[in-house]
């Protein structure tokens, strides 16, 4: 079995043992030099070839048939690492393999393997694509596997939610655990009262799909443990203080945080590393009836803290408070949460650099090393502790919404670590989840952010 088989996607890479096509990656200097197969060679200066990034020649044998391909890398390889994305696109269907190319393997089919996705349930798009052979000094099961958790990211993202609200999305959750022989516990409607969950039932309780908790557990007995939480904001209008419908359009993607943790636990779980994982992804939507949660209501978390509701678009927060709160009575090794959670963070950084914020210096160095290593942006931003005072809320211990919009990515994650009080080693991560133009490894839509980095950190430093 592959990952591939449990999003139900066919592979870009070939494993055949049969023939397969030549691709030629070089730079513009490589032509200069000759340093190319003598037919591509006179073929490339006899069209002009001048190698620019991306860029794809297709190149006949002596017989005259397709003999293979050049692609171009410029003049500044490194400057794009995953510019073999452009591959997945450019080359007619067919198998093929990489002859020679000044880039890492892992890159070249990282690159080509992101560059393949596309999101077509709806256009009925079902042309044959071309596929790679993945370089032999590269690892071909961890590439399967962190191509498959970053298809399965952008799906759930890019799925709207009629077809991918707390009840699907809980469905694909079991439908993952199943496929690694996980356990699943879901907490569910009125239940979330029962169980103190207050604020997941706050936030989801004017939905007809109702919130709930889903809990996923698998790995060694005695791992280290690594626990997930993502939130899974699966719509959000705005609530009461509803968006326009401007900010509204693209809400399908308020779960983006939710998604990256699964895509991420389905590389821990493919890779079977030795640590005790847990999921949380607590799942709601946050729509508008006679039962919505109202500006000024007060309501007391999980963990005992009160929190004035200032704003209902300040939803995401509430719903992590509860889930950070249980996840933190554990205290694991190494607790992770994720969220499309502020445009503060936007504003700071832009949508393709996604800050993370910490107190543990030791983990935030091994994270910008792990960044550095994947080629997954990264940027520590502080929970400064001279914003705290921002939270405070005169009849409450906490507001959800901050008066003054300064530092609110800031202020989001000091409120956020007001739930996690055992924990020695907590990150928050404030993500965006799309790519709003389209890249040579990712068309535009729902993105996976952080987690090959993560991955990277998990495998080589938690144990």
């Amino acid at each position: 079995m592959t990952p591939f088989q449990f999003i139900k996607r066919a592979s870009p890479f070939n494993n055949k043992g049969g023939k397969t096509l030549p691709v030629f990656a070089i730079t513009p200097a490589q032509i200069e030099l000759e340093a190319l197969d003598p037919v591509a060679l006179d073929w490339a200066k006899k069209s002009g070839y001048k190698a620019e990034a991306g860029s794809v020649l297709l190149v006949p044998n002596a017989e005259g048939g397709l003999g293979g391909a050049l692609f171009g890398l410029g003049k500044n390889p490194a400057a794009t690492p995953f510019i073999t994305g452009k591959l997945a696109t450019g080359l007619p269907a067919g198998d093929w393999h990489i002859e020679t190319a000044p880039l890492t393997a892992s890159r070249i089919a990282l690159g080509f393997g992101m560059g393949s996705y596309r999101f077509e349930r709806y256009t009925g798009e079902t042309d044959q694509d071309a596929t790679l052979m993945i370089p032999k000094d590269a690892v071909a099961a961890d590439i399967r596997r962190q191509i498959a958790g970053i298809f399965l990211a952008r799906d759930l993202i890019n799925m709207p939610t009629n077809e991918m609200g707390p009840d699907e999305l809980e469905a694909v959750f079991r439908d993952l655990a199943n496929y690694y022989e996980a356990k699943v516990t879901v907490i569910k409607g009125d239940a979330l009262l029962k169980k103190n969950f207050p604020l997941i039932h706050t936030v989801g309780r004017a939905s007809a799909s109702e919130p709930r908790l889903l809990e996923m557990r698998w790995g060694h007995e005695g791992a280290p443990k690594v626990t997930l939480v993502g939130k899974g904001v699966c719509f959000d209008t705005g609530g009461l203080d509803i968006k326009p419908a401007s900010s509204m359009l693209n809400m399908k993607k308020d779960m983006g945080g939710a998604a990256n943790m699964l895509g991420l636990a389905l590389m821990i779980m493919d890779a079977n590393l030795k640590v005790d994982l847990r999921v949380l992804i607590p799942a709601v939507e946050n729509s508008i009836s006679g039962n919505a949660f109202r500006p000024g209501d007060i309501y007391r978390s999980r963990k005992g803290l009160t929190v004035q509701i200032d704003n209902t678009d300040a939803e995401g927060r509430l719903i992590l408070a509860d889930a950070l709160t249980y996840a933190d009575e554990e205290t694991p090794d190494l607790l992770v949460d994720m969220a499309t959670l502020t445009g503060a963070a936007r504003v700071a950084l832009g949508p393709d650099l996604p800050p993370f914020f910490t107190d543990d210096r030791d983990l935030a160095t091994d994270l910008l090393d792990a960044s550095a290593e994947t080629d997954d942006p990264l940027w520590r931003m502080p929970l400064f502790k001279g914003y705290e005072d921002y939270l405070s809320a005169g009849v409450a211990d906490l507001t959800n919404a901050p008066s003054g919009g300064m530092a609110g990515a800031i202020t989001a994650g000091l409120f956020l670590k007001r739930f996690v009080t055992q924990t020695e080693s907590w990150v928050h991560f404030d993500i965006f989840g799309w790519s709003s133009k389209k890249k040579p490894h990712s068309p535009v839509g729902g993105e996976a952010q952080a987690i090959r980095a993560l991955y990277r950190h998990i495998k080589t430093n938690v144990r």
